[in-house]
């Protein structure tokens, strides 16, 4: 991925988190790994972490729970 297009990513799956209603905590993209780290501010059941990932354009997988919410990552 091109650096540029990780900042329309990013965009992307902040509108997308917000239109369902949940709140970013923690985002970054990791240039070497070419992959974006997610952590909500809330902690997700399994129905809303099935809902985010069905919304998601990148392949994204459920990671488990941080000290701040449900942990996503993004490829």
């Amino acid at each position: 991925m091109r650096y540029e297009n990780a900042w329309e990513l990013q965009d992307e799956i902040t509108t997308i988190v917000n239109v369902l209603g949940f709140s970013i905590w923690y985002l970054r993209y990791d240039r070497n790994a070419d992959i974006f780290h997610l952590e909500l501010a809330s902690h997700l059941d399994e129905e809303q972490q099935e809902q985010l990932v069905a919304h998601m354009s990148l392949a994204t997988d459920y990671e488990g729970e941080g000290a701040h919410g449900s942990i996503f990552s993004m490829r």
